[in-house]
């Protein structure tokens, strides 16, 4: 596995999963498992894309579930090639959605794995239906926990906030 900081990638095909990844939960593994398993039907790399600090805690300030070198080992122990961590700031936060389409082609991308509710660029302006002009997208399907409960970053700091650490383990998958 390789990471890199933004570092420029060029790659001959890839499978590229794209995300937050803050906490890098069930759900979160169910994205990247799917992007790595393509990129073996594929014979191609694996590339997790995903962003220091995560976009929510840049905008928000939500609490980080995972710091930078936790989320790296934890997507590393998935099985990926390679790891594209981008920091997130000012001047990131506000490039158009074309700027990162410019940077993903560069990956040569078989397919891009995202979350439903996956957006970029400035304002949130790209989306999947944005994506799906340039890429092959495949949407992951939410996961759930055995309750029923959607699985998310937001659900598990709340777990958290409330004391409940055994049920956040649990929805993290440790």
């Amino acid at each position: 596995m390789q990471m890199l900081k933004d570092g420029v990638l060029k790659l001959a095909g890839s499978v590229i999963a794209i995300g937050a990844f803050d906490g890098v939960h069930r759900g979160h593994q169910a994205v990247i498992k799917q992007a790595v398993e393509k990129s073996r039907d594929n014979q191609v790399p694996s590339v997790v894309y995903t962003f220091d600090p995560p976009p929510r805690n840049y905008f928000k300030g939500v609490q980080i579930l995972t710091p930078i070198q936790e989320k790296v080992s934890r997507i590393a122990k998935l099985g990926v090639d390679y790891i594209i961590v981008a920091s997130f700031d000012e001047w990131y936060a506000t490039r158009p959605p074309e700027d990162f389409i410019c940077e993903l082609s560069k990956l040569n991308p078989v397919e891009v794995t995202v979350g439903a509710d996956f957006h970029f660029g400035k304002n949130r302006e790209g989306d999947v239906n944005f994506l799906e002009k340039y890429f092959h997208i495949n949407i992951t399907p939410p996961v759930y926990c055995k309750s029923g409960k959607l699985i998310s970053s937001t659900r598990i700091r709340q777990l958290i906030s409330d004391g409940d650490l055994q049920q956040s383990y649990s929805l993290l998958g440790l």
